[in-house]
């Protein structure tokens, strides 16, 4: 007679003794094919910021012996920095900046075109489109250029005011307004094809319904269409406000921070003390602290567009 031997089934809820093996094939099979990748993100990404926080509370330069023997100064750079006028008023400077050319300026404008557009025909919607997005894909060296051919004192600008009398170097009387226009000008695309994508979203058997109920073209855009694209709008004011936030080469190239001090946003400064005059460490305490900004305004609009769900 054969005895066979049968093995009892698994009760419901008892564990599975092979199933963290099973968990661990899967996670590897994942990893595998992206730990090139990761580890690229981490020698590249991750070193260089935890190797910037660490030398930001040090007093490490590019020259000298401290550059050889850096040593842990704590705070010092952090008291030493909103000690320091200059610092303070390059950061006034760039919220003024950030605020001016981003929040009012490009999405502002980027929603104005995008508004006007729609409905219009195709040829009118190329040409438009082309030439927004031409300011938009040149480099930052060559807006610059063309911003400063047009309001230096020899400049197209002053050619054209000669007569009125108004002829003048505006980027010496006003230098934060002609940064504010050349980075408006230049990103204003990035908010328009925004708009414009979230734009063919909204039914247009609403705006009609709500004009044949007689509210008028403001009433549609403040009570149907805004509302309806909100969540657009703070995605855009998030990613335009951090792009302008670390805005570096539009400016060194157009006023290069003056004159004097009167358009150093705190990106020039701190390029200014870390590269120029070699204070690595005070450079970087700038940058931690522009970070921490950054992370701020980020974590401000992600709320906004979590209440908003």
């Amino acid at each position: 007679m054969t005895v066979t031997s049968v093995t009892p089934p698994r009760l419901a809820g008892s564990p599975d003794k092979g199933e963290p093996r099973r968990r661990a094939r899967r996670t590897l099979r994942w990893l595998l094919p992206l730990g090139p990748a990761l580890i690229m993100f981490v020698i590249f990404m991750v070193g260089p910021i935890l190797w910037s926080v660490y030398i930001a509370f040090t007093n490490e330069t590019l020259t000298g012996a401290a550059s050889v023997n850096s040593q842990f100064i704590g705070v010092d750079n952090f008291v030493k920095m909103f000690s320091d006028e200059d610092f303070r008023n390059s950061l006034l400077l760039t919220f003024v900046f950030v605020i001016g050319s981003a929040v009012i300026g490009q999405n502002t404008l980027g929603l104005i075109i995008a508004l006007l557009q729609r409905g219009r025909g195709r040829a009118v919607r190329s040409v438009v489109n082309g030439i927004v997005i031409a300011a938009w894909v040149v480099p930052e060296v060559v807006a610059a250029a063309c911003w400063y051919s047009f309001l230096a004192e020899e400049g197209t600008l002053n050619e054209a005011l000669a007569a009125l009398g108004f002829s003048q170097d505006w980027l010496y009387s006003a230098p934060m307004i002609a940064i504010i226009l050349a980075n408006v000008w230049r990103g204003t695309a990035f908010s328009m094809l925004v708009y414009s994508a979230a734009l063919s979203d909204v039914p247009g058997e609403l705006l009609e319904a709500a004009a044949v109920d007689g509210a008028s073209t403001w009433r549609r855009l403040m009570h149907i269409t805004l509302p309806l694209i909100r969540r657009s709008i703070l995605s855009n004011l998030m990613l335009i406000t951090l792009q302008t936030l670390a805005s570096f080469g539009l400016i060194y190239a157009l006023t290069g921070g003056g004159p004097g001090t009167d358009s150093q946003t705190t990106p020039l400064y701190m390029y200014e003390q870390a590269f120029r005059y070699f204070e690595i460490g005070y450079g970087s305490a700038m940058a931690l602290v522009m970070l921490v900004i950054g992370a701020a305004f980020s974590l401000v609009y992600l709320r906004l567009i979590k209440v908003d769900t």
